[in-house]
């Protein structure tokens, strides 16, 4: 039943169950999981478990500080790094077998954190798209189950000795399109629209990985304009605006209208417009630090997609927009011709004074 706990987990609803902090962590990236302390005092022990696995731990009063490499088959192994003054805990390259419920205990604190795995994939219609289950290989007992959204869509059981696609689910939108890898588990979606466009979870035995499929729109602006992120919706009834590779909720529409604020350390405030009927997002008085990568997960009763947007921001000074780029561009190449015919120009006139000079020469 720990596949249900997981699929509870499932970013596609991105409702917290539990009182558990929650992050997420792109494939092959490092996260850090910060104590809360900002320094160790004199007598604290302070203990890092995965699930009940002890991975880490500093004690104070004999001054040791240890990282368990080779527990749970040595899957950490060269991997963490425990801050010394604070406790808090990175660990390196995090893949899927890293993501899980993490615990920190010390004298008087006992926090749960939740770390998700994740990894973003840009689309364009009609493309092959493979979602990696991160395995080398299908072990005995393992039971890989796909999921889209809140629907599965294909499932390997090596206990039962089967393996099947499920074509007919929502209308028949993966029909003739779905492939499974049987040595990974590995899904393949072929020839794709964008009705195929959103979020996916692999569930492998204790362990899952979300897949973002969108097609992504690139976004240039100037620093201190303002920027929409059309949602090209009519009406909605639920969506969520998610930035960064920590894919932080900044706003969100349900019954209400709620932009974040106060995410990310007061990044976005007084910045943030939602439209209360498409749900775009305008980004006013924008800046470097807004620059990256935003999700609108679309999650209504009858249609469930994601898009996707990178925004990079130039400054005005240092780089220009696609259209003075093009300007600045012409410009050039029209300083470089009237260079060239200055240089044809006085090449010639010293030739012709040579050859007039010579004329004056020969007649003397």
């Amino acid at each position: 039943m720990f596949h249900r706990l997981w699929f509870c987990l499932c970013l596609c609803r991105l409702v917290g169950v539990f009182g558990d902090e929650r992050k997420f962590v792109k494939m092959g990236n490092s996260v850090t999981i910060n104590s809360g302390l900002t320094e160790i005092i004199n007598d604290d022990h302070i203990q890092w478990t995965f699930y009940n696995a002890s991975i880490a731990n500093i004690n104070k009063q004999i001054n040791s500080m240890t990282v368990f490499d080779d527990v749970l088959d040595g899957r950490f192994r060269d991997r963490l790094k425990l801050d010394n003054q604070t406790g808090s805990l990175t660990i390196t390259d995090f893949r899927m077998k890293h993501g899980g419920r993490y615990n920190l205990q010390s004298n008087n604190m006992n926090n749960t954190f939740i770390i998700l795995v994740y990894d973003d994939i840009s689309m364009k219609e009609g493309d092959s798209v493979t979602l990696n289950s991160d395995l080398t290989e299908i072990m005995d007992g393992d039971r890989i189950q796909w999921v889209f959204f809140n629907t599965y869509i294909a499932e390997i059981n090596v206990t039962a000795n089967s393996m099947e696609v499920y074509d007919d689910v929502l209308d028949g939108r993966f029909r003739d399109r779905l492939k499974l890898d049987k040595q990974t588990g590995s899904l393949t979606i072929t020839n794709t629209t964008t009705e195929h466009a959103g979020v996916y979870l692999v569930l492998i035995n204790r362990m899952g990985i979300y897949f973002f499929l969108a097609v992504c729109d690139e976004i240039s602006v100037m620093e201190g304009d303002s920027v929409t992120l059309n949602s090209d919706l009519t009406e909605t009834d639920k969506i969520e605006w998610r930035f960064g590779t920590g894919i932080d909720k900044i706003a969100e529409v349900t019954n209400s209208m709620t932009v974040y604020y106060d995410a990310l350390g007061g990044r976005f405030r007084d910045r943030l417009k939602l439209d209360n009927q498409t749900g775009s997002l305008t980004i006013t008085n924008i800046t470097t630090k807004h620059a990256g990568r935003y999700l609108l997960l679309i999650i209504g009763s009858k249609f469930e997609s994601v898009k996707m947007f990178r925004i990079s921001v130039y400054d005005s000074v240092h780089c220009c927009g696609p259209t003075e780029a093009v300007i600045r561009l012409v410009l050039s190449a029209l300083v470089g011709v009237a260079t060239v015919i200055l240089l044809v120009y006085d090449i010639r006139s010293r030739r012709a004074e040579q050859h007039q000079a010579h004329i004056h020469t020969s007649e003397t």
